[in-house]
Parts: structure tokens; sequence; C-alpha cells
């Protein structure tokens, strides 16, 4: 999906899509990206915008996913300070939690 995120939000929610909203509510440390920062989650895995790339984000699309199917927004914690990331390159080294909620037609009743 290409495009900024509420232009494309609009149109999918028009077009009778649900979709998932991933939003960074907490960080700690340092991290890619701010709180406040989104992405769009399309039930397809594609998404507009970012929380920070990486394994990071495939748990975040991966959670997304759930949320479209059931509904239930849940919030994601992203551990970026794990051995694993510490052996990779462009390092963080924080925390971050995130929200998502699913948006679109099955909302609307």
């Amino acid at each position: 999906m290409t495009g900024s995120l509420y232009p494309k939000l609009q149109q999918l929610i028009e077009d009778g899509t649900t979709v998932a909203m991933a939003t960074i509510t907490m960080v700690k440390g340092s991290v890619p990206r701010e709180v406040g920062a989104k992405m769009l989650i399309h039930p397809a895995g594609l998404h507009v915008g970012t929380v920070g790339g990486g394994c990071g984000e495939a748990d975040v699309i991966r959670a997304a996913l759930d949320v479209i199917k059931d509904g239930e927004p849940r919030t994601v914690r992203v551990d970026l300070t794990e051995d694993i990331s510490m052996d990779s390159l462009g390092v963080c080294g924080g925390i971050m939690d995130v929200f998502i909620e699913r948006c679109g037609s099955a909302d609307a009743g």
C-alpha cells in the first residue's frame, strides 16, 4: 500500500475494508520511532507508515492481523534490548509499547 496514512485509512473504510491502526504509546531508551508514530495495517499484511521496522515491526503486524480478526485491541511490547538485537547492526536498545486497534466497517455496528 502506498500513500499517506489518513487518506489511505479513509479510502479503505469507504471501500468496506477493516484494518488495524498501530500507535506507539510509550518508549524507554533508544528506539527507532517516537511516541505517536503510527502504522496502518491491511488484512493482507501490507502497511502504510512504520513503527520502526525489523523484527519488532513484524511482531506488531502479526498482532494487528489478530486484532483485525477478533476486534480486541491490544498493546504489544517491542523489546529491542534482547541479545539478538545487540548482535545486529542498527541496534536501538530500548523498549516501546504499541497500541493496536481495529478500524473500519466491522466497527460500524
